[in-house]
């Protein structure tokens, strides 16, 4: 008994388990893998939730964001008013094309460069405030999905109206019989 014991002790003594540990050597611990996965996730998704969280905007970020909405709608219907020009006085439209027609080549040069800046900026800036909205919306995906699963489950419960005699006459006598006093009330409600 004695052989046997020093032998189980040397094998798991010491608050080791040397089969486990000689194990872990040739395959991963399991248990351990999945918690560092978990850490991983929980890290990442933090990580996630702090780059694209919601931030309150100044009046001034509101009034500059609405300013920057104008160019294009400025472009678009200028474009238009110049083909209403052009047919309504083509006199005033000639005199304005000719004066386009003075400006300098590095002018127009210059002009698309901030033009296409201006919309790449533009593009790039409303890009990101649709993929923060996007995770947003994906963060509240759980909550809306457990929402709908628990109205669904009331689909067909069907409710049954209970007058005030009626909910009385449902309460068995059963159920106060450890409480004196309602036991009492319940017997005089009835009479």
């Amino acid at each position: 008994m004695g052989l046997i014991e020093r032998l189980l002790g040397l094998v798991f003594g010491g608050g080791r388990n040397v089969v486990a540990e000689t194990a872990e050597v040739f395959r991963v611990n399991a248990e351990a893998e999945a918690a560092r996965n978990h850490d991983l996730r929980s890290s990442a998704l933090q990580q996630f939730g702090q780059e694209f969280r919601i931030v309150r905007r100044s009046w001034f970020d509101r009034f500059m964001d609405a300013l920057n909405r104008v160019p294009r709608p400025a472009m678009a219907l200028g474009t238009l008013g110049l083909f209403v020009a052009a047919m309504v006085d083509p006199v005033w439209f000639a005199a304005r094309m000719a004066g386009i027609a003075l400006v300098p080549e590095p002018l127009w040069w210059l002009l698309g460069a901030i033009v296409s800046f201006y919309f790449g900026a533009r593009h790039q800036a409303k890009g990101q405030e649709f993929r923060n909205q996007l995770a947003a919306t994906m963060a509240a995906v759980p909550q809306v999905v457990q929402t709908v699963r628990e109205v669904e489950s009331l689909r067909h419960v069907t409710p049954e109206p209970v007058g005030q005699d009626d909910a009385q006459e449902d309460i068995p006598d059963a159920q106060f019989s450890d409480n004196p006093a309602l036991a009492d009330w319940s017997a005089k409600t009835k009479s």
